[in-house]
């Protein structure tokens, strides 16, 4: 069934921008400076470094841009304060947009920020934990979403574990004291690229397993997502965006250390050499798996086959429709579409 839903996803997808040629032309940028209200999905950390390169070195004012950078209250609100109209552009992730999509707010994904899964499961030697099998009898923390608890039975079930056999607590975000306090024995939901290199910096020796190496479809971990209305009708604004945000990533995989020093300024409790380590190991996932594809690439049969995972497991009433994302406004993407046959 996952497979029939990717493949319909990906042929309606490659229709829709046919059908759209010649109806409108479009500039690669605004005509005058344009404010952008950009959300965050969390505080300044690792993630966000090629975002506050691009603002720091020029690039969103090189593309007659002023971006606004806001930081959520709370990790589960951007894509609310983005739908009533309080962000122009807001990061969220792969599994809570097509959530929000089936619960019918009108929002779609742009763009990849990080173009693959960066959960996973963590262990330290104490637990004894060496790989999924061995999580039988033992006691696995969560942040308490309800796509990691089938992120967690999806993965158990593929090692040949009962889930039965597992106990899942909920530990909020607290993942990484859940671990070294024993209040379990391995977790599921922190990032390989910020606590796993926190662990392993700290000589703590973690087990980490990212989820799509376990079992679950690979997914985009952050994405970029805008009002439906918005990508109607403000393109050229939403592409001004992305290729300012892929010039301010290009620099970042030139010169990491740039990075660090914008995150810094914009969060000064982070600390440069966990940060500089965090950026550096994040890199590769900021761009897609194929060179040739451009930054924020976002691959629809992937994202139909991730979509068809959530519907088949409960967490979604509906099959994602291929409306859920767009790469038209994706560096020479858009031009190319427009100048291809009508």
């Amino acid at each position: 069934m996952t497979r029939r839903i990717a493949l319909s996803l990906l042929a309606l997808a490659t229709a829709l921008p046919l059908a759209a040629c010649g109806e409108k032309e479009e500039t690669t940028g605004p005509s005058a400076v344009e404010q952008v209200r950009l959300m965050l999905d969390y505080y300044p950390n690792a993630d966000h470094a090629g975002i506050y390169r691009a603002q720091a070195g020029g690039a969103f004012e090189r593309a007659g841009l002023e971006v606004e950078l806001q930081t959520p209250s709370d990790p589960a609100a951007p894509l609310k304060l983005l739908a009533a109209g309080k962000a122009d552009v807001a990061i969220s992730y792969q599994p809570e947009l097509l959530l929000a999509r089936d619960k019918g707010m009108r929002v779609v994904s742009i763009g990849a920020l990080v173009s693959r899964p960066l959960t996973s499961i963590m262990a330290l030697p104490k637990s004894k934990v060496r790989d999924v099998r061995d999580l039988e009898g033992k006691t696995v923390g969560t942040a308490g979403i309800p796509y990691q608890s089938a992120y967690l039975e999806t993965i158990l079930r593929e090692a040949g574990v009962d889930p039965g056999s597992v106990k899942e607590v909920n530990v909020g975000f607290n993942l990484v004291p859940a671990l070294l306090s024993g209040r379990a024995d391995a977790t599921l939901g922190a990032f390989w690229n910020v606590e796993g290199v926190e662990l392993e910096r700290a000589k703590r020796d973690p087990l980490i397993i990212p989820v799509d190496e376990a079992g679950v479809p690979e997914y985009d971990e952050l994405v970029l997502v805008a009002r439906e209305q918005d990508a109607k009708e403000r393109g050229p604004l939403l592409r001004a965006f992305l290729r300012a945000l892929a010039e301010g990533h290009e620099e970042l995989r030139d010169d990491p250390a740039s990075g660090v020093d914008a995150l810094l300024e914009a969060n000064p409790d982070l600390d440069r050499a966990d940060t500089l380590a965090q950026v550096e190991r994040t890199l590769p996932a900021f761009f897609p798996a194929d060179e040739a594809r451009p930054f924020g690439w976002q691959d629809i049969a992937g994202w139909g086959s991730y979509g068809g995972w959530m519907h088949e497991n409960g967490l979604l009433e509906s099959a994602p429709s291929p409306l859920a994302l767009t790469n038209e406004f994706l560096p020479g993407v858009g031009i190319e579409q427009d100048e291809g046959p009508s």
